[in-house]
């Protein structure tokens, strides 16, 4: 059967799962932390017994970790699948390691016309209860909208009239995508380059999430005065892929309360735009 709207609001059974100081040790180093200086800058992030320093995990690593049993909603041929949007919401400051229970759902559902616009959210808790993280996904299916639904709301996100405030630079590793595929997304459109010929790309591309950790990198240094506990939330939406050895340039421009943000690569690229971050 095709995309079933109404498995809009559908609710997974609960899945406890746990994660180890070197799995966030992993996911540090796939998104660049330590590259430009491994022995001097970011350990807490990318060791686990530096003198005098406390290991502590990234706030975006919660996209590579429990996602819960989310229901069905539909079949679809995961070739037209594109990850349109991500958002995260840190309620606690993320251990680097623990033991956490998640509930998946499924959000809206909106009729794209040529494609559907599926949400899918999983709230995060620890053995107490007590919220950890949220986040929530959208996956733009192609050939599955077109049955009188909802299109959905308008995006108002506008970019300043101005220059940024600040514009951080990131150079990615030529082999940045063999790294980062170890924290458990092994989609060979990452790896394989027949693979990634017939999906349309000369070369294996770097998976969005990781350019999503590369930004909120930038952004927990820019705007969080690099401490986590700071690091409320960030979203936006993928605009274009990212070929490994490519320069990230995050454009950030402080708005008080939140951070707007726009990240680019070569030739002025947009790659993720419609960024906002929360901070506490």
């Amino acid at each position: 059967m095709p995309i079933n709207p109404d498995a809009v609001g559908s609710i997974g059974e609960p899945s406890e799962f746990s994660w180890t100081s070197k799995d966030s040790l992993l996911y540090a180093l796939g998104v660049g932390a330590g590259a430009s200086d491994p022995t001097g800058f970011e350990l807490e992030f990318t060791t686990e017994n530096s003198n005098d320093i406390t290991q502590t995990a990234l706030p975006t690593q919660v996209v590579v970790m429990g996602g819960g049993r989310t229901p069905g909603f539909g079949d679809f041929n995961p070739m037209f699948l594109l990850h349109a949007e991500q958002r995260i919401t840190l309620h606690q400051p993320l251990p680097a390691e623990g033991t956490a229970v998640a509930t998946g759902k499924v959000g809206e559902i909106y009729d794209k016309g040529k494609a559907a616009l599926v949400y899918l959210e999983t709230d995060v808790a620890d053995a107490a209860g007590n919220p950890m993280w949220s986040t929530r996904a959208g996956l733009f299916i192609s050939g599955e909208g077109g049955w009188g639904g909802d299109r959905g709301p308008s995006n108002t996100w506008e970019l300043p009239d101005r220059d940024a405030d600040q514009v951080v630079s990131y150079p990615t590793r030529t082999d940045q995508a063999l790294l980062y595929r170890l924290n458990g997304d092994r989609n060979p459109l990452h790896s394989d380059p027949t693979f990634a010929a017939g999906a349309g790309f000369d070369t294996p591309i770097l998976h969005g999430l990781c350019t999503y950790g590369f930004t909120g990198r930038a952004l927990l240094h820019a705007a969080c005065d690099s401490d986590p506990a700071r690091f409320a939330g960030m979203g936006g939406r993928f605009k274009s892929p990212v070929i490994p050895g490519e320069v990230l340039e995050v454009h950030i421009w402080d708005q008080g309360d939140e951070v707007l943000f726009q990240t680019r690569a070569t030739g002025d690229r947009v790659v993720f735009d419609g960024g906002v971050l929360t901070r506490h």
